[in-house]
């Protein structure tokens, strides 16, 4: 049984920081893509940021460049999404993903294998 269990949000302040974790279990993916995406009500699902096999990172959604960091700890078998500079339009549920593909290219658009559960992140003014 496949399972990634995020966990780390909550309420935050203007200006504060949230750090989400994601935990697989039922196996690793230590040689598949994972990171992050969000959705916040009335917007599309954005795909964040992911981190390779390798550990090579990609930030895909400009808003959050230089704010949100992704890191794994490969020994816990763990991801996760340093929040910093939060924003009150960063609120929404943020999700955690496995062995995430381009499904189209021209816009690009995503989608994954596995799925975390999401957690809500609200960050007030």
């Amino acid at each position: 049984q496949v399972q990634l269990i995020e966990s780390g949000g909550g309420l935050v302040q203007a200006g504060g920081s949230l750090r989400l974790s994601c935990a697989p279990s039922g196996r690793t993916f230590t040689n598949d893509g994972m990171g992050w995406f969000r959705q916040a009500p009335g917007n599309e699902r954005e795909f964040l940021i992911a981190i390779g096999w390798s550990g090579s990172v990609t930030t895909y959604t400009d808003s959050v460049k230089g704010r949100f960091t992704i890191s794994r700890d490969t020994a816990k078998n763990t991801v996760y999404l340093q929040m910093n500079s939060l924003k009150p339009e960063d609120t929404a549920v943020y999700y955690c993903a496995a062995k995430i593909t381009r499904v189209t290219m021209n816009p690009p658009t995503y989608d994954a294998d596995y799925w975390g559960q999401g957690t809500q992140v609200t960050v007030s003014p």
